[in-house]
């Protein structure tokens, strides 16, 4: 994991030359490596020097990306490395301390694990508690912090038993003790103590009733006969002290159990649904790959048409979507329990029962309706410009034709962000799992004076704590520690976090910048494909990792932080969610909607400069500036062109994953079945539904993103193309013909002709 990681920002042998490090964070380049070169503005300039900036002025040997540039933003990448370095620390410090078994097995009253292999407890891989009615709820015991004593069984109880019912058989069997004695502490072959003895030696439960195994856990056997809560079939029970108990008391001392299980049962139909279906969900996301190179390839040859398609078939869909909402709806107007509201139902885990609702029919009709009426508007009102973004669809396949290898990136990227959750989960769940047992005093009636006070269970019956409370127990309560590192385990999963987007922003960052210098290449070559230089996309990665990683960091710092900033909002508004007025919670959500506009802001500044960092090698903040700048004095041609153009991909990923999603849908629903049958034995058909519709939008989006920064990067190099150049002979424009058509330019050549 360690070399992995360090292979995201700082493994340079990717580019087959290691003493590239030296470039990209210690050299300090002088000035013949500044990536400026020679700047001598001819008297026919198409701007002067002060419009288009002293750093960008005309340059006749200008033939696209800098190569000879230098390191950028070098203190930043030298602090990235030292938080990575201190990343990779960190994870070999928590490997140490932690223990992900405290999460895969539940721990008694002991500390010992249950059901781990070569343990005494290693058939014994069930948790259960002596006195369920003290525990509060079922977070309590899954946290292991219920008042009373743990221990593991093999199997949870499944009859009703007390311990004096177990007096009588005794006596005239004594087998009869074996089965209520695999409930005890250790084992016991005799019954001779008195009830009190045993409650006092807190060996054995006063009482055992009917539960079922749950997160490894004896739960109570919840069940509703005719309307009644019952458990293990009875309405009452005897708690073994002499006092008749309920199971609506039993469900109260075990706060919110019922919605548990039903969870349970929901989640494991859920389980089988995937288990069922997870190869129709395999071929659903291959066929939504394909469908994707296929619509990028053909962009390049019927563009117009292929934009056509997409918006007929997204408005079909959703015409289909409504028409179907809509024969839901009249069909459940003819049911006796039509009136019934969402109100009445209830917040439920059962989701399929909102789908028996006919206002949960009407409510997807209106929203679908309003979708289908805003795609048309927009569809009217900007009708020239999607033809220009057609245009420009087309020159990006062009460059796309010309340099496939970016087709196979977002594969790449992919690999990355996922070494990058993965190492985050890691280090997530040995931070979480580190420190030593911690045992605290327990009373069930919590009224000893040393209630929740450190404890050692070995020497905890020689102690005053002991004598001053007699029914207390020393039990097993977390894992924790006093030592340093323990003291701040809170504040490692912060920084976990925040490394962890820092990483993702800056592989993402990573990816934009290699794309953007390989597009660079194709639009600033004279003659295409002649003039476009070998392995560009190769050569433009090796040139973001050389020189600009400390360029990259800084951007994608900047993002880490914004999110940082949104994640500790969302926290607090958690925490004090109860406690807020309505001055408070106006003003946080007004913080929240400026941090949410504060990055889409970023990243649409981020995006831009490192297209500038890809062409010209200076640093992130000149970068962006100019970026900027350059939209600024172009704000006319590019206001609303690259949106739109924005919107033609959006379209594109809509319709995979919608014709993806409708096919499942006819398949899951059995409406095709004379064609091709689906799985029979589905709960849910929504669960894999739902999964192939999201995975092939994602799979549909790491193409077109490739697409998104291809016609990014043409926009950019058009723009620095008309203020650098006039279309005379002396400064040619570098961008074709057609591309001229379509933004109406005329060169000086053509004009004096």
């Amino acid at each position: 994991m360690e070399t992995s990681i360090a292979g995201i920002g700082i493994d340079f042998t990717l580019i087959g030359n290691f003493d590239l490090i030296e470039c990209s964070c210690l050299e300090f380049c002088d000035e013949k490596h500044s990536g400026a070169v020679s700047r001598q503005e001819p008297s026919d300039s198409h701007l002067t020097n002060k419009k288009l900036g002293d750093s960008r002025a005309f340059d006749p040997d200008f033939k696209g990306p800098i190569a000879k540039r230098g390191c950028t933003d070098v203190l930043c990448c030298m602090v990235f490395i030292l938080f990575i370095t201190g990343y990779i620390i960190l994870g070999l410090i928590a490997w140490v301390h932690g223990d992900p078994r405290r999460v895969a097995y539940p721990t008694d009253s002991q500390g010992h694990f249950c059901g781990q292999k070569g343990t005494p407890n290693e058939n014994k891989s069930i948790l259960f508690y002596f006195n369920l009615l003290s525990c509060t709820s079922p977070s309590v015991m899954i946290n292991l912090q219920c008042p009373t004593t743990q221990i593991c069984v093999s199997k949870c109880p499944e009859k009703f038993l007390t311990y004096l019912e177990m007096q009588l058989p005794f006596k005239r069997d004594k087998h009869s003790w074996e089965y209520y004695s695999q409930f005890c502490k250790s084992p016991i072959f005799h019954s001779a103590k008195s009830l009190s003895e045993i409650v006092m030696d807190d060996e054995c439960p006063a009482a055992i009733f009917p539960s079922k195994p749950f997160l490894r856990r004896c739960f109570p056997d919840f069940s509703t006969k005719n309307g009644t809560l019952t458990v293990g079939n009875k309405t009452t029970f005897e708690d073994g002290k002499g006092h008749i108990r309920n199971a609506v008391e039993l469900r109260a001392a075990a706060k919110n159990i019922n919605k548990v299980l039903d969870a349970k049962a929901f989640a494991v139909k859920v389980f089988e649904d995937y288990a069922t279906s997870w190869y129709w969900i395999l071929i659903g996301l291959t066929i939504a790959m394909l469908l994707s190179w296929l619509f990028l390839l053909l962009l390049r040859f019927i563009a117009g048409f292929l934009f056509w398609i997409f918006v007929l078939g997204v408005l079909g869909i959703i015409g289909y979507g409504i028409w179907h909402c809509y024969q839901q709806y009249r069909n459940l107007q003819e049911r006796p329990n039509s009136h019934l509201t969402i109100y009445d139902l209830g917040i439920q885990t059962d989701i399929s029962m909102y789908l028996q609702l006919k206002q949960t029919w009407f409510a997807f009709m209106v929203i679908l309706s309003i979708l289908e009426v805003l795609v048309i508007l927009l569809l009217i009102f900007l009708r020239d410009r999607i033809r220009i973004s057609i245009a420009l669809l087309k020159e990006g396949s062009k460059a796309i034709g010309y340099v496939p290898t970016t087709l196979i990136y977002p594969v790449f990227t992919f690999f990355l962000l996922s070494i990058c959750i993965c190492y985050w989960a890691v280090i997530a769940v040995y931070l979480a799992t580190s420190g030593t047992p911690i045992y605290k005093v327990i009373t069930p009636e919590g009224k000893c004076k040393y209630e929740n006070r450190t404890c050692d269970p070995d020497i905890f019956n020689t102690t005053e704590m002991s004598r001053a409370c007699p029914r207390a127990q020393c039990n097993f309560a977390f894992y924790g520690g006093n030592s340093l590192y323990y003291q701040y385990i809170s504040t490692f999963q912060i920084f976990n976090l925040f490394i962890f987007l820092w990483l993702i922003n800056f592989v993402i960052a990573l990816g934009q910048c290699a794309l953007a210098g390989a597009f660079a290449s194709y639009y600033w070559a004279l003659r295409k494909p002649d003039d476009i230089p070998p392995y560009p996309l190769f050569t433009a990665f090796g040139r973001a990792i050389r020189y600009h990683t400390g360029s990259l960091a800084f951007g994608s710092l900047l993002l880490a932080l914004i999110q940082m900033f949104r994640i500790a909002l969302e926290y607090l508004d958690k925490r004090i969610k109860d406690n807020q007025n309505n001055i408070a919670k106006f003003l946080q959500h007004c913080l929240k909607c400026c941090f949410w506009c504060l990055e889409k802001v970023v990243k649409f500044l981020n995006r831009n400069a490192y297209v500038m960092i890809a062409i010209y090698g200076k640093n992130f903040c000149r970068s962006a500036k100019d970026a900027f700048d350059l939209l600024i004095r172009n704000i006319l041609k590019v206001a609303v062109l690259d949106k739109v153009t924005d919107f033609v991909l959006v379209l594109g990923k809509i319709l995979v994953s919608g014709s993806i999603g409708v096919l499942a849908f006819l398949l899951f629903t059995q409406r095709i079945s004379i064609i091709i049958e689906g799985p029979t034995s589905l709960n849910y058909y929504w669960v894999p539904l739902l999964t192939i519709i999201a995975g092939s939008y994602l799979v549909a989006h790491g193409f077109f993103s490739v697409y998104a920064m291809c016609i990014d990067t043409i926009f950019i190099c058009f723009l620095e193309d008309l203020e650098r150049n006039d279309g005379s002979t002396e400064k040619p424009y570098y961008m074709n013909r057609s591309l001229m058509k379509i933004m109406k330019v005329k060169s000086t050549q053509s004009t004096k002709q």
